[in-house]
């Protein structure tokens, strides 16, 4: 395949969106004659993505026997799974205490899906976003012990629940937590504590940190089958299907915007595969009710899926999601499943409401590091997703927080390279909030009023450094350049194939051109959409979502007839015509003369 001695991918140092275009670790140039070359193409994506050569094959099709992990090498896994065991045995009341995100609940329904299957009717208790907030709520697991469970799992959360916690304990009730997110050195009282992300983890586990808790509930699952087995459990009885788990660990891993990298790509990988087959009731009516007419795609669990599952604990009931993935009843499947999706086109309306909002105060906010953006009356429920949003859009970490009177409470989004999650925590053990954790990409927290400013200056203070860092590195990404000829579905089943792809593990990006501009428009609200023809004779369409305020669609769309230009983005294959064609999801652009 050729190469190119360029730093800069067609020599561009600064894009119409500013943005230097650089090879992803590696060189992919290829014209006309080279793009169908599928091993050099897949070999070369997995390279570029940190794999050392001896190790293609293993990544190229990732598999569970590859990347699995031996569940004892996290602290506390034995002890869980010991604990489970002897309430298995004893025919113990178990309740799973889940978050109400899609990674709650399908860490949720995976352990009440295993237990069932181990003849254990087990509860579950999912608390109320609005009026119980995120978190083990010490009232609820005492209330639970006194309705007579002897053994609590939380999932997806407890990790930093010290009070709560303590209350259980007195309550006289057995708590295990399983959750991934940071840890203080100080830990909850538990029977066990198992995450991936404590600070005295060994090595490998820690390697591990990137795991979803619905990830880490797996390996536990594992845990508990193996000891069941040793104690002959199930000399009299079938051992469950654990890989049948494998489509909630894909749905939630994705939708938590894990790392899919190393073990978590085994997971979505596999888990899709099981996905396809939709042996669980739940998730085909949700698959159906998504409008998918195909298998779904890892993107499919981000932006169809996930948002569902969401939408039930960010405005509607909390157990909307455990429900749908547990229920055995098809016609239930499915009215849960429409109304999920009813919810969720509601949760757009009010996102959009907030969004319009919260862009309202970025002027004021130029010069800091990390936007901090705050109102009454926004829908604590989609501030995520806002946060997510205006990171988007400024390129910098972002908080947005709904008050309520004196107290808000706020959802953070980061960028590479910004530990946002560890700032947080900083800020709360500084008295700065009343309560707060998370991960590096994201955080939570609650907030009195008054501190709002000092808050803010504090993360200024704290990651001012490493966003200059980190934004002074962003750049367009680039695995390919080619003429529009070599924009065909084959190129993308061939670039789909060192799938799957997500955060950790970027879908490729390819430069396509040079290019005129032969329409250029807006369709929809917002969408920028392009029609493109090259010097070989070929023309493609582009589209650029939410783009049309972008300086990029104003020069596309007010070009110069005589002007050329090198158009990238993501390939994705357009299915709406007679017959599948390669069109490009456009992200950036730069003059080519």
């Amino acid at each position: 395949m050729a190469t190119r001695t360029l730093s800069n991918v067609l020599g561009v140092t600064q894009s119409i969106g500013g943005r230097a275009w650089v090879w992803r670790g590696g060189n992919m140039d290829c014209g006309d004659e080279t793009y169908g070359l599928a091993a050099d193409i897949t070999e070369q994506l997995l390279v570029s993505r940190g794999v050392a050569r001896d190790e293609i094959a293993k990544h190229a099709k990732p598999t569970m026997r590859e990347f699995l992990p031996n569940p004892s090498e996290f602290r506390d896994m034995d002890e869980a799974a010991q604990r489970i065991a002897k309430a298995v045995l004893s025919g113990e009341k178990i309740t799973v205490y889940g978050d109400y995100d899609v990674d709650g609940a399908t860490s949720a329904a995976l352990l009440i899906d295993l237990l069932r299957s181990l003849g254990v009717d087990a509860g579950y208790y999912i608390p109320d976003r609005l009026l119980e907030g995120y978190g083990p709520s010490g009232e609820a697991l005492v209330k639970l012990a006194e309705d007579g469970s002897r053994l609590i799992i939380t999932v997806d959360c407890g990790a930093m629940a010290h009070e709560a916690l303590t209350m259980a304990k007195e309550a006289g009730v057995d708590v295990i937590v399983v959750d991934h997110h940071k840890c203080s050195p100080d830990l909850p009282p538990t029977v066990a504590l198992v995450n991936p992300n404590r600070l005295d983890e060994s090595d490998l586990a820690a390697s591990h940190g990137h795991l979803a808790a619905v990830g880490v509930a797996f390996l536990l699952a594992i845990a508990l089958v193996r000891t069941l087995r040793s104690q002959g459990y199930f000399n009299t009885r079938k051992e469950p299907d654990l890989m049948a788990l494998l489509d909630l660990v894909a749905l939630g891993t994705v939708a938590d915007v894990a790392a899919l990298h190393g073990l978590n790509r085994a997971f979505v990988a596999q888990g899709l595969k099981v996905l396809s087959r939709r042996d669980r009731i739940g998730m085909a009516a949700l698959i159906d009710a998504s409008r998918l007419k195909r298998a779904p795609i890892a993107s499919d669990l981000g932006f169809a899926l996930g948002p569902r599952i969401n939408a039930g604990g960010r405005i509607g009931e909390s157990t909307l999601g455990v429900r749908l993935l547990t229920t055995t009843d098809p016609e239930e499947a499915r009215a849960i499943a429409e109304q999920l999706s009813a919810l969720n086109e509601e949760r757009r309306a009010i996102e959009a409401a907030v969004q319009e909002a919260a862009e309202a105060q970025l002027d004021g906010q130029h010069n800091m590091a990390v936007q901090v953006l705050s109102a009454n009356g926004w829908h604590p429920g989609v501030i995520g997703i806002v946060a997510g949003r205006i990171k988007e859009k400024t390129g910098k970490p972002s908080i947005v927080i709904a008050l309520d009177g004196q107290e808000g409470k706020g959802s953070g989004r980061s960028i590479s390279g910004v530990d946002l999650g560890a700032a947080i925590i900083a800020a709360r053990e500084e008295g700065l909030l009343v309560a707060g954790g998370g991960h590096a990409m994201a955080a939570g927290l609650t907030i009195e009023e008054s501190n709002l400013a000092a808050f803010s200056e504090f993360l200024d203070t704290r990651l001012a450094r490493d966003v200059e860092k980190a934004r002074a590195a962003q750049s367009m990404q680039l695995d390919l350049s080619l003429s529009p000829g070599g924009l065909t579905p084959e190129l993308v089943n061939t670039l789909d194939a060192a799938g799957p792809y997500g955060v950790g593990w970027p879908a490729p990006r390819i430069a396509v051109g040079p290019v005129r501009i032969v329409k250029a428009d807006i369709v929809g609200k917002d969408h920028l959409r392009v029609i493109a023809s090259g010097q070989d004779g070929q023309s493609f369409k582009a589209i650029a979502f939410r783009a049309a305020e972008t300086e990029m669609a104003q020069t596309l769309m007010h070009r110069s007839a005589q002007r050329r230009f090198h158009l990238a983005g993501r390939v994705k294959i357009d299915d709406w015509g007679p017959r599948p064609a390669a069109e490009l999801h456009l992200e950036d652009a730069a003059f080519a003369d």
